[in-house]
């Protein structure tokens, strides 16, 4: 249990301080049934990404067992940080030389704090260090530790249960505990800041004389955690061993930031690699068939592809040594029956690919005398790839926000995505170490030369490799064991004797620990991620928390309200055009309305074609004609603002793929009602070979949508939160085509599947969304007919034949989306200038290409129509919306919360963590009363008032007066409604008279004679077991619930009439009653000569039952004539006795071997039980049918004759 007080409200007179260092909590866990919390003890600043965000490298961390004192000061010895090949199987290091001491008492955590403090762990207290720049946004203001990417949290497992504890507590205590920056998210892998003084940095300082950084982050997954040999291949989630993010970021002082990520990992194939200790031993086994392969490897990359966009492997294998040709084949197989490249799809092109693959045999090229430089033959086979996934890149600008009665503007400074990255290489060798060090070099050069050059600066080549060799031995060490082979030509740039002499020293050493060290690596890293067989997580119960949360939520409309805002949403295709950009706007962005529709608090507005889409643009984005664009769009919205004395609107922000352009403007009013502004773009999967020029490239990929290499063809998105309401703006553009309408549909399920933002929220996870855009889907009619039509404004008409309308209702596209009535003509294809229909020789049919789709239950669409600009071959198009947003009165919520949380602190009082709480079923009960007085009170998730402990309820019922008994009539469901009453008056048998008590029944019995039934109601005394002759079970439930029929024990029972009953199932109760035992057909167990039968009798032990026969003892008394048999009551062949109820199917009964072999003959078989019918079983204590109880009052007691 945990409780989270303020430090001065509790005493700590009971505690001690172990460590006054503290400085992060990397969670619990535990080991051997003992909890350790693990804390920072050690920790230095290496790293400064961007202003404000800093990275520490993890040098020492020590574990506090919560439940015992006995390890306290069994780590007191600090751990070198630096080595961490030399821990043996039991997690010792081995010393060389140096007399270590080992403890009295070995510390059951002492290899997790060498791996923790081997100076490969980094944290940050102030950013995402999880994410990529790309993936984290500029306007996140605070660091969430509850959306940090998984697939790199190292200590994930054990953050988890205060991560979990973190989110049940209120605001103000989740914003106290924030602060105090205690809890810790690590990455393995290496982070370094190199400052870059401004005398040297590629980019001129115009505002100040700081330096610039360049910072190197490398994120190892830890899904697929492990040393060398241990981990190889993928597994079945998709995750492949040694898998790598880095990234590049450069930083300068002037705002701009520039970041480039690439990515490593183990062949995604199922496949093993023997350890031995010569080269040749070490044997690689694909371990499964292609089509068995084929799912995981699909799952992997269609991972990459929704984080990073188009995929590019560079497979850097030889084709000359037998396993890795293995593997080239089997990789080669796989890419070309992958899922991204949709060859299988109908009506899918083969060019429309977003995997592509490269084979660059490392060890062929670096063969020669060029050495190691060959490989930068590298660069020619990537380059068209690289420069079509670009990079990203951010600037700093300043604006200022005017609002109303405000003549003087505030300046502040944002940041602006300029470009991002639409793709990634993915570069393997084997081992994913030494050969892909080296490329991964190159590359990085490349991105950030293509970077510079862009910019007209100089490119900086001091810093190129030399900085970079700590990265790689890091990498190295962590998987291998040894640093990076090959470093003296990553260094210098040339192979030296002396490299090479390291190099052989590196592989003996490698050998050694791959075949000795790395089962104890292995097993504490497992241990560190919770993944060993048997491992017990932490469990952390906070009960006040959670009873103010599900309070809360019942309470929700007493601090939720609603209120209204207007959306205005438009769209428009400007064919390109670049010159004649109008001046106003306001026919399509200020159309005139009645009321607040003229000033919306949102507007969104998309742009397709915003660029003329040559190669040149295709390849890269152009933010200027954005920029251009956003100037003319705010100019129009302030200025209709300032006509009316209305606030002005401020650029939220603004997103481009290439050709398409998404800006939203909000009021200045309503930007504290704004938060979690994100952006993200999805290209499309259309693209075509085409040559550009011999002289340059044989072949260049052109785009119609270039499957993540160009983006004229793609959408961009941009959401946010608006109060407590979500809300997503999607503008795209889709294929084009007159038949191209599958294709569309493929390209609607593309960008809604594969466009994501932080923490992989899709567009579909939110409550509102508006698309809008020239989604290109035409009208299914000829030319002749649709132009006569639309002269007739017969829109009816073109509406059926339209395929938009067409593929929603028949769920193929946009499903659950909803369109207004479309009142406009058809908005393509205009001769510019004029409102005159194509007259080319083309002769484009008219459509409506231009639209607006809604989804959400907050929304309800006012306008929809199309405005008179003639300098594009569209008109461009808007909408007007009513939106209703959710508002939580946070204060409110605050002073609900912080009520129930007193409320509930004082039912229960001071016993929480820190108290000796005695642990009673009544705990759970605590604050929850009764709904009526004389009701128990109500349940909880441990303790139900009608069971206890698993069992049955019990009563204890008292009678009214002495002569009153449980009404047999009413039902066993007590909830079932009645008239019957619980308590009848005792019934009494008319012929008791004359008639022996049931104590001389029971002596008449052991002498031989016939039982006889009792007359009177005489409740059975304590029968703790079997009797000679008979068979008597304490706990009858018939006995216990005072029937006032005798115990079956005193009655003899007719064998024919035996095997007639009915035997109903009991309830459930704690003991069964026996089965009675077996007479001879005359009810008698004497012959007709006097002697008597073997007495069978079924003894009932546990679960296993057998049949006894011997012979009694017992003598016919002299002179006394037995009487008759009692003779059968009339009755039909159907009578079923209430009283032999049947406990659940029995095993058949067999008779002992002394029995079988003497009176096999002469005994009459054991009638068997029948069957109970499926309808006939019991359910439940509250069974409702007839149990046959209701017969008793027609029953009569059979009587000797």
């Amino acid at each position: 249990m945990v409780e989270f007080s303020a430090l001065n409200t509790i005493s700590l007179e009971d505690y001690r301080t172990l460590n006054p260092s503290v400085q992060g909590t990397l969670g619990l866990i535990t080991i051997n049934n003992d909890v350790f919390l693990c804390v920072v003890s050690g920790a230095s600043r290496v790293a400064s990404v961007r202003p404000g965000e800093s990275v520490q490298r993890i040098s020492s961390v020590d574990f506090h067992c919560l439940n015992r004192s006995d390890y306290d000061h069994v780590l007191s010895d600090e751990i070198n940080p630096y080595p961490t090949d030399n821990i043996s199987q039991d997690g010792f290091e081995q010393s060389h030389g140096h007399d270590h001491r080992e403890p009295i008492l070995e510390h059951p955590c002492l290899a997790l704090k060498k791996l923790l403090s081997s100076g490969t762990f980094y944290y940050s207290v102030n950013f995402d260090i999880t994410k990529r720049l790309q993936d984290r946004s500029n306007e996140t203001s605070a660091f969430d530790i509850e959306n940090l990417d998984e697939g790199f949290l190292w200590n994930s497992y054990m953050i988890g249960p205060l991560v979990r504890f973190r989110s049940r507590l209120a605001i103000n205590e989740r914003a106290a505990l924030d602060s105090s920056q205690i809890l810790t998210s690590a990455i393995r892998g290496f982070v370094l800041t190199i400052t870059v003084p401004a005398s040297t940095s590629p980019i001129g300082q115009i505002h100040s004389g700081l330096p610039s950084t360049l910072t190197l982050i490398s994120r190892l997954s830890c899904r697929r955690a492990g040393t060398r040999f241990n981990a190889r291949g993928i597994d079945d989630d998709g995750n492949v061993a040694n898998f790598v993010e880095t990234e590049v970021v450069f930083w300068a002082p002037s705002g701009v930031c520039f970041s480039y990520a690439q990515v490593r990992g183990s062949v995604p194939v199922f496949w093993e690699q023997a350890t031995g200790l010569l080269p040749g031993q070490q044997k690689i086994q694909i371990t499964r068939s292609p089509e068995a392969t084929q799912p995981a490897f699909d799952k992997h990359f269609d991972g990459l592809e929704v984080s990073y966009g188009m995929v590019h492997v560079l497979n850097l294998l030889s084709e000359s040594k037998p396993g890795e040709v293995e593997l080239t084949n089997r990789y080669r197989y796989h890419v070309r029956h992958s899922s991204l490249n949709r060859t299988g799809e109908k009506g899918a092109s083969a060019d429309q690919h977003l995997l592509h693959e490269t084979e660059f045999d490392f060890h062929a090229e670096t063969k020669g005398p060029g050495g190691y430089e060959a490989a930068s033959m590298v660069k020619t086979l990537i380059e068209p790839f690289a420069e079509g996934f670009a990079y990203y890149l951010s600037e700093g600008i300043d604006h200022d926000v005017r609002n109303m009665g405000s003549r003087q503007g505030q300046e502040s400074r944002r940041s602006v995505v300029v470009l991002q990255q639409g793709g990634i290489f993915r570069t393997n060798c084997l081992d994913c170490l030494d050969r892909t060090n080296l490329i991964q070099t190159i590359i990085s050069q490349m991105a950030l030369e293509a970077f510079l050059a862009h910019r007209g600066e100089r490119v900086f080549m001091a810093i190129r490799k030399d900085k970079l060799m700590s990265y790689l031995q890091s990498l190295s060490k962590i998987y291998a064991g040894t640093g990076a082979l090959k470093s003296s030509f990553t260094r210098h740039g040339k192979m030296s004797l002396a490299g090479a002499i390291a190099d052989a020293r590196k592989s003996a050493t490698r050998m050694y620990i791959n075949n000795f060290a790395d089962k104890g690596r292995q097993n504490t890293m497992d241990i560190l991620l919770g993944r060993l067989m048997g491992q017990t997580p932490v469990h952390l119960y906070d009960p006040i928390n959670d009873y103010v949360t599900s309070e809360l939520i019942k309470r929700v409309p007493e601090f939720t309200s609603s209120k209204s805002i207007h959306v205005l949403v438009g769209t428009f295709n400007l064919n390109g055009q670049a010159n004649d950009i109008p001046e106003d706007l306001s026919a399509w962005l200020c159309p005139e309305f009645d009321g607040s529709q003229m000033h919306p608090e949102i507007v969104a507005v998309g742009f397709q074609e915003i660029v003329e889409l040559s190669p040149q643009q295709i390849m890269s984005t152009d933010p200027a004609r954005r920029q251009t664009w956003e100037h003319a769009v705010k100019k129009t919205l302030n200025g209709n603002s300032r006509k009316f004395g209305k606030e002005e609107y401020v650029l939220l922000r603004s997103g481009q793929l290439v050709g398409a352009a998404l800006l939203v403007f909000v009021k200045a009013i309503v930007l504290g009602d704004i938060k979690d502004v994100e952006g993200s773009v999805k290209k499309v999967t259309q693209f075509s070979l085409c040559s550009i020029s011999s002289a340059v490239l044989p072949l260049i990929l052109i785009q119609t949508g270039m499957s993540g290499m160009a983006g004229n063809k793609g959408a961009v998105a941009i959401r946010m939160d608006f109060a407590n309401t979500s809300m997503c703006f999607v503008t795209a553009h889709l294929a084009a085509g007159f038949a191209n309408y599958e294709e569309r549909n493929r390209d609607y399920r593309t960008i809604n599947h594969g466009l994501r933002f932080q923490r992989n929220r899709s567009i579909e996870d939110h409550d509102t969304i508006i698309w809008l855009g020239d989604f290109n889907y035409r009208i299914g009619l000829g030319d002749e007919r649709v132009r006569k039509l639309i002269r007739m404004g017969d829109l009816d008409t073109l509406y059926e034949n339209d395929q938009l309308n067409l593929q929603m209702v028949a769920g193929l596209t946009f499903p659950f989306y909803s369109e207004a009535r479309i009142t406009f003509m058809p908005t393509y294809k205009y001769n510019n200038g004029t409102d005159d229909y194509d007259t080319s020789e083309k002769a484009r049919i008219p459509a409506w290409c231009d639209r607006v789709l809604r989804k959400g239950d907050n929304l309800r669409q006012i306008n929809y129509s199309t405005a008179p600009l003639r300098f594009s071959d569209h008109r461009p198009v808007y909408a007007t919306f009513l939106c209703s947003i959710k508002v939580v009165d946070e204060v409110l919520k605050e002073q609900i919360s912080r009520d129930l949380y007193e409320k509930r602190r004082s039912d229960v009082g001071n016993a929480m963590a820190n108290s000796k709480l005695v642990d009673t079923d009544d705990e759970d009960l605590i604050g929850y009363d009764s709904i009526a007085p004389g009701l128990p009170p109500a349940s909880s998730d441990r303790r139900k008032w009608w069971l206890d402990n698993g069992l049955p309820a019990r009563a204890i019922l008292k009678a009214l007066e002495e002569d009153y008994v449980p009404n047999p009539q009413r039902r066993s469901n007590p909830f079932t409604p009645t008239t019957e009453p619980v308590w009848i008056k005792k019934p009494v048998d008319p012929r008791s008279r004359g008639i022996s008590p049931a104590s001389e029944s029971f002596a008449s019995a052991k002498d031989g004679s016939p039982r006889n039934v009792s007359s009177s109601y005489n409740p059975p005394q304590s029968t703790t077991g079997m009797r000679s002759g008979s068979t008597v079970v304490s706990g009858d439930p018939i006995h216990e619930a005072g029937s006032a029929i005798e115990p079956i024990s005193n009655m003899t029972i007719p064998r024919q009439l035996n095997r007639d009953i009915a035997r109903k199932p009991a309830p459930p109760i704690p003991q069964k009653p026996s089965p009675l035992a077996s007479r001879s057909s005359h009810g008698s167990n004497f012959a007709s000569d006097g002697s008597q039968f073997p007495q069978r009798v079924l003894h009932a032990e546990s679960s296993n039952f057998s049949i006894s026969s011997e012979k009694t003892s017992t003598a016919t008394p002299t002179g006394v004539k037995l009487p008759p048999p009692p003779p059968r009551r009339a009755s039909n062949d159907r009578f079923r006795s209430p009283f032999n109820r049947q406990s659940p199917p029995l095993p058949q009964p067999i008779a002992s071997k002394k029995s079988s072999d003497n009176h096999s003959d002469d005994v009459p078989a054991l009638p068997l039980r029948r069957q109970a019918s499926s309808a006939e079983q019991p359910n439940d204590l509250m069974d409702e049918r007839d149990d046959g109880l209701r017969r008793l009052d027609s029953w009569q007691p059979l009587r000797p004759q």
